[in-house]
């Protein structure tokens, strides 16, 4: 079963909610851009499913120093904003594939971007030793390192750019989680977990289930399509999502884009879970704003073939030097 998340909020049950508001928007663009934040966020009533005072962790997607594979800093932003703007502490955080989170955050913008807020990209830091809530299917004990930061917030707020995935065919809020790992760990759970896909994507089910509560705001303004995270291609999606459960949003962009949950590794994985009582409840979506049969997406594609890690001893070694060269260069 789940691991307990600790209740920080007033109303705030992504688990237990007879209905789960999805809001979808048709974004063009970044004019009008905070507006249009706060009204995919109002619309979900994040603010009103929060104690005043609460810890909110946003999580951007800030994978490396390549604007697009990077969630939009004028999202974040606006974010944080409304986040503050309604009474909550702010603190904005990500462990990056590939170099620091100060340096990618400068590199692509978001620095500048949080400026004026008072606030900057923070390392995810210290982390702690988490068993992991595997199905027994699986017959094993994985542990991931989990930040401190991520485990003591009172909710995060994960913020990813929708881009599709070599490994995973999409990564979306559920799936930007993982960044909560440390960056190199990140490279060993691929290298050894990802052998596994069925095992991989319980293990990130796993991550989110062990994490607090966790809403999401969906960045497709321009989304990433053909191939993924980081080497994809700009698709002019046009898209802001928002909700307080990051499985809801993430399987609502999945209907967006013509797939069942089952299409998708981590939505599988998910759906596996809640046959077995320990996931989110599939309860009612309901659309408050755009569904999503209002937008376009003939023309989005996905990898025809999904590439998983392998335990190659030469892969891994180089992808390992790799992250601590751009660690060291930062």
């Amino acid at each position: 079963m789940e691991t307990p998340r600790k209740s920080a909020t007033s109303g705030f049950c992504a688990q237990c909610a007879e209905s789960i508001p999805v809001a979808l928007l048709r974004q063009e663009g970044l004019s009008g851009l905070h507006e249009a934040v706060g009204v995919v966020l109002d619309a979900v009533r994040l603010a009103g499913s929060l104690r005043p005072g609460c810890h909110v962790l946003v999580k951007p997607n800030l994978l490396m120093a390549k604007p697009l594979a990077c969630t939009s800093p004028q999202v974040v932003a606006a974010a944080c904003a409304w986040l503050l703007d309604n009474g909550l502490r702010v603190r904005v955080a990500d462990a990056p594939g590939f170099g620091s989170a100060r340096h990618v955050a400068k590199r692509v913008g978001l620095a500048e971007a949080l400026r004026p807020l008072g606030l900057s990209v923070e390392s995810m830091g210290a982390t702690v030793a988490v068993p992991l809530p595997l199905l027994a299917e699986h017959g094993r004990r994985v542990q991931f390192p989990v930040a401190r930061l991520a485990l003591e917030s009172d909710v995060l707020l994960s913020v990813p750019r929708v881009k599709a995935h070599g490994q995973m065919l999409l990564t979306l809020a559920v799936k930007n989680c993982f960044g909560c790992v440390p960056g190199l760990y990140k490279a060993v759970a691929h290298a050894r977990e990802g052998r596994n896909p069925r095992l991989f994507a319980d293990c990130l089910a796993a991550l989110w289930a062990v994490l607090p509560p966790v809403a999401g705001l969906a960045d497709g303004i321009t989304a990433m399509h053909v191939t993924g995270p980081s080497k994809g291609e700009p698709f002019p999606l046009g898209l802001l999502g928002a909700s307080t459960s990051a499985v809801a949003l993430d399987e609502a962009i999945y209907t967006l884009l013509g797939l069942q949950p089952e299409a998708v590794p981590l939505g599988a994985a998910l759906a596996r879970r809640r046959a077995l009582g320990s996931a989110a409840a599939g309860t009612k979506v309901l659309y408050p704003l755009q569904r999503p049969e209002d937008f376009n997406t003939a023309d989005f594609r996905l990898p025809a073939h999904l590439a998983h890690t392998s335990f190659h001893p030469a892969r891994f070694l180089q992808s390992c030097l790799r992250r601590m060269l751009a660690a060291l260069r930062h």
